[in-house]
């Protein structure tokens, strides 16, 4: 029974936990890759029960670190899919937002590297924008005092401080674009920072797109939060940010999600 219960619940975590590197390397598509996820809950599921029956009924064959290794792996494996599930019931099922709802920033120098995404590179539509207006208020276009070219400096020391890969950086214009790859699946999120005079001021605004799914899972705000985070880091937060913007975004970063 003890064996029993140890393999069901290591089969379980393994369903898991590899479903995302399986799918990175290209070895199984995305539906196989969420399959595992819900086989993985259900063994994950069947091994607790097992557990349950061993300790009420063969108490005698269950050891105290074969107990707690076969619950802790078991509980684990129905916890990551629970919480992704429970953390899309919470946002709303878009893929991509932007700071300018009106005229997105356009992604130039990656839409090639999107030909074969599911999603498309043109920005979603009237549908999305509205879902954003209600999800995320605060996601608004930001206004600050430095140059130009600061701005596209402060972008690109952020883009290299978080890892993400620069694909295309145009100071005179003001736009750069970048791409953010997840460890766990692979998944890649594009970014593009566009920065536009406006007499005494320079309007920034951020669009981010994943390249697959039909929802983020809220991955796409934490970008944003992300990135306005290390601009901070790069002037000091009482310089880039004004009262306003930085409750905003202080709210974006205490916020479950």
């Amino acid at each position: 029974m003890k064996i029993l219960v140890g393999l069901i619940s290591l089969i379980s975590i393994l369903l898991v936990t590899l479903a995302g590197p399986l799918y990175k390397f290209g070895l199984v598509d995305l539906a196989t890759a969420f399959a595992g996820f819900k086989f993985g809950v259900f063994a994950g599921i069947a091994a607790l029960v097992l557990l349950v029956i061993q300790l009420l009924f063969k108490r005698d064959t269950a050891s105290i670190g074969s107990v707690l290794t076969s619950a802790a792996l078991a509980i684990i494996a129905i916890a990551i899919p629970l919480s992704m599930m429970n953390s899309a019931k919470n946002v709303p099922p878009i893929h991509d937002i932007s700071t300018d709802l009106v005229n997105p920033p356009e992604f130039v120098a990656i839409a090639p590297l999107r030909a074969d995404a599911p999603n498309p590179v043109e920005y979603a539509g009237v549908e999305t924008a509205t879902q954003q207006r209600a999800a995320y208020p605060e996601l608004q276009t930001l206004r600050y005092s430095q140059s130009k070219s600061e701005l596209v400096e402060a972008t690109k020391q952020a883009i290299d401080n978080l890892g993400w890969k620069l694909v295309n950086i145009d100071a005179d214009k003001g736009v750069i674009e970048a791409t953010d790859t997840t460890a766990w699946f692979g998944f890649k999120d594009d970014v593009v920072v566009r920065i536009t005079d406006n007499s005494s001021e320079r309007l920034v605004d951020i669009r981010s797109k994943s390249r697959v799914g039909g929802s983020d899972l809220g991955k796409m705000r934490r970008v944003f939060m992300t990135l306005l985070m290390s601009w901070m880091g790069f002037w000091g937060i009482s310089w880039v940010l004004n009262e306003v913007e930085m409750i905003n975004w202080i709210f974006l970063a205490l916020y479950p999600f």
